[in-house]
């Protein structure tokens, strides 16, 4: 009880007037990191479906579909979309001396966890949408394709 109206009126006048700010701030390079993310998973069905139409070869497009699967843990592809959250270091930085905000790296690391886990998300649900179309006529496969990528970027 003696605590909580020096603090209240602390987190009141030291903290609050700036929180609309500091969250517009930190949502710029969150928001381009998982705008990033979205961004990969379009090319690479885009590139499914390029692939497909060249070929016309089902036995491929299972291969592309589980190498999409494993999109979320390639590193290599999914660095642009971590090097987004990156600028958080320095955006941090100053919120650190203001606000004794600690764990900085915990930041960056959970919202990059975050796209990564979208990723899943996402790759799992297009395996889901699209796996009962694999028994379809070939002519229609790149349609469908689209269609499950555009319902899941949804």
């Amino acid at each position: 009880a003696a605590v909580s109206e020096p603090a209240q009126k602390c987190c009141t006048e030291n903290i609050q007037p700036f929180l609309a700010s500091i969250l517009e701030e930190l949502m710029g390079p969150v928001s381009s990191g998982f705008t990033e993310v979205r961004s990969l998973f379009d090319k690479e069905v885009n590139e499914i479906i390029q692939d497909f139409q060249k070929t016309n070869d089902i036995t491929k497009l299972k291969e592309n579909v589980d190498q999409l699967m494993n999109l979320p843990f390639n590193s290599v592809k999914m660095e642009p979309c971590y090097l987004k959250v990156n600028l958080l270091q320095e955006l941090l930085q100053d919120l650190k001396s203001r606000f004794k905000v600690y764990h900085i790296d915990f930041v960056i690391q959970r919202t990059q966890n975050f796209m990564q886990e979208l990723m899943e998300n996402a790759v799992y649900t297009f395996e889901q949408l699209f796996s009962p179309s694999r028994q379809t006529d070939s002519a229609k496969v790149a349609t469908i394709i689209e269609k499950v990528k555009l319902r899941v970027l949804k």
